[in-house]
């Protein structure tokens, strides 16, 4: 599953005010990012057995003027794929990092070719809600404080957003007030 909790060993320490936070350390981290369903290592022998097999066709042709015409096609046809293979993988540099403190959450969206978008709140007054029909994806998980409704780890499956909203919802329970 492509999430990742890291918790501190000692509990958080009383909640001093609203947004008084001083840099301590923080009670969780969750770090969210797209599920990689093809390792580095297959991409290599996909381009492989693709170049072998544009070979099958290209070969009977080979020393006419026919294997020129062709070559081009493939050539192009092996870059694309090359290209669209490495803008995917580009895009699953995605990931959401939710920071929790006693007094103070923050969501950091890192986005592969934009700049990054925050979220700040205060974990007394933030709404977490599990929409199962509602929004553009089942169990549509959303956080809402500070002035603002932000989507949480819409790149994952359903019954991921529903695990991390159960463990999410647990830990906010625990803060102290």
């Amino acid at each position: 599953m492509p999430v990742q909790w890291t918790t501190s060993k000692e509990e958080a320490p009383a909640s001093p005010g609203a947004f008084s936070h001083e840099g301590g350390r923080p009670f969780a981290t969750l770090r969210l990012w797209p599920h990689r369903s093809l390792p580095m290592s297959g991409f290599v022998g996909i381009m492989a057995f693709t170049g072998c097999m544009f070979l099958v066709p290209l070969a009977p042709f080979i020393g006419t003027p026919v294997f020129w015409g062709l070559l081009p096609f493939l050539v192009a046809a092996m870059a694309a794929l090359y290209l669209f293979f490495l803008r995917n993988y580009r895009d699953g540099e995605l990931t959401e990092v939710l920071t929790v403190w006693s007094d103070r959450i923050a969501l950091v969206r890192h986005n592969p070719r934009t700049s990054d978008q925050t979220w700040e709140a205060n974990p007394y007054w933030i709404r977490l809600s599990l929409h199962p029909d509602r929004g553009p994806v089942r169990n549509y998980l959303t956080l809402d404080g500070g002035g603002r409704e932000v989507e949480l780890g819409a790149f994952l499956s359903p019954e991921e957003r529903e695990a991390v909203y159960d463990d999410l919802d647990r830990l906010l329970k625990r803060l102290p007030h």
